[in-house]
């Protein structure tokens, strides 16, 4: 008996569908009248202020004896520096232009260093400076340009006395009462006429002294008459018979990498990586998705410590040969919008870690990408590690950074 009447239902729905129309027209016209006020506003603002030109700085001049990475003088652009060999930098490697058109850091400047100081001469040989060059005295049972090789182990200097390989009679014919005597091609003519004999010519050495054409890419084994070449463990000699090509093991399956790591085939051998995301911090922590790449667990809303950090870090690992011909582009980093969604309109770049920071400079390749230059060379055999971070930004404001961590193993020969 409570109840109210279907009748007196249907009434009060009625009543209700009725204001709900009235608070929609009323909230239509409110939005009308906000967007009009705001395209007003608008148009007054387009024509009182007219659009400045992009804020840049004044351009920036490459050192004496060094080199400049980057040509844009516009607001967050980054200019790189690096020194020739010889020289080492004092001031600012990466300057930044400023909103209020100057740049960050200080002017870089190149001052000569002494080439002794890196310690070339090996096994306790003294290192002499001279004109342009340096020169290692070797101590006794060592030789070599920089003391590296044993006395010992240098191929034996062949004679007549040492091996009858090498030495054999001549060739000879009477003519016209005049004996006429000849030695066959790689030998050459030792001692007088009446007593001469043909001796080896070392080709290996010959060259070595004449200054002229390497014969061999790495050594040269003088043998009766000729010469052979060899190549290093891990290469294999070309039909040239001079040149060497690296055996990759990796896809020969030569190598031992055990279950769970990754063969990568370097110059005359191999790596077995694993490589590892690091540990969890706090609320930051990475979970593998591939075998070289880490992506971050999603953050907490008010962390900004785990905002910061790299969205993503990637594994990349290179193979140089020693003593690689500078400045040489190693790595490209770039970014890419996800369907749907804007990407980012500016990018820097900038190297965070590793033990040969100086041997490298990071320049903008174009708007979503940078370049790794190596500038400096680097003589193998060694390891480098070198860490590039990418950072994006929307209108100005942080979005994410990406880490690239790139390991380099440098080769002891210079193929």
């Amino acid at each position: 008996q409570s109840c109210i009447s279907r009748q007196q239902l249907l009434a009060a729905i009625r009543q209700m569908q009725q204001l709900l129309k009235g608070q929609e027209t009323r909230f239509s016209e409110g939005l009308r009248a906000v967007r009009s006020r705001l395209s007003t506003i608008h148009a007054s603002l387009a024509k009182a202020t007219p659009e400045l030109p992009a804020a840049s700085c004044p351009a920036l001049q490459a050192p004496a004896d060094g080199r400049k990475f980057g040509t844009k003088y516009l607001v967050d652009h980054e200019v790189h520096f690096a020194c020739d060999p010889g020289f080492q930098l004092l001031g600012s490697s990466t300057r930044i232009c400023q909103a209020n058109g100057s740049w960050t850091g200080q002017e870089p400047h190149c001052a000569e260093i002494s080439e002794c100081s890196s310690s070339p001469c090996q096994n306790g040989g003294t290192c002499l400076e001279g004109l342009n060059h340096i020169k290692c005295l070797c101590p006794p049972q060592w030789t070599g340009t920089t003391c590296q090789y044993q006395v010992q182990t240098a191929p034996p200097t062949w004679s007549v006395m040492d091996d009858p390989a090498f030495s054999r009679q001549p060739r000879c014919a009477q003519i016209a009462q005049t004996q006429q005597c000849s030695c066959d091609p790689g030998f050459h003519m030792s001692g007088t006429a009446s007593n001469g004999i043909c001796q080896d010519l070392n080709e290996c050495e010959v060259y070595l002294q004449k200054g002229g054409p390497r014969l061999c890419a790495h050594a040269c084994i003088n043998i009766p008459g000729s010469f052979l070449c060899s190549c290093p463990a891990g290469y294999v000699l070309l039909g040239d018979g001079k040149s060497c090509e690296d055996i990759d093991e990796c896809s020969l399956s030569q190598d031992n990498c055990t279950s769970g790591s990754t063969c990568i085939n370097t110059r005359g051998g191999f790596q077995c990586v694993t490589p590892q995301c690091p540990p969890a911090t706090g609320n930051i922590s990475y979970v593998k998705t591939s075998p070289f790449q880490c992506e971050r667990n999603p953050c907490p809303m008010e962390s900004r410590s785990c905002h910061q950090t790299p969205k993503t870090i990637s594994f990349h690992y290179l193979s140089l040969p020693s003593k690689l011909q500078t400045p040489a582009p190693l790595f490209r980093m770039a970014t890419a919008a996800a369907p749907g969604r804007p990407g980012p309109d500016s990018l820097r770049f900038g190297i965070v870690g590793g033990n040969r920071r100086g041997h490298f400079v990071v320049q903008r390749s174009d708007r979503h990408s940078g370049e790794l230059l190596l500038v400096h060379s680097l003589q193998g055999p060694r390891t480098v590690h070198v860490d590039v971070d990418m950072a994006e930004y929307l209108d100005r404001v942080f979005q994410t950074k990406h880490l690239s961590k790139i390991t380099l193993f440098v080769s002891a020969y210079e193929f």
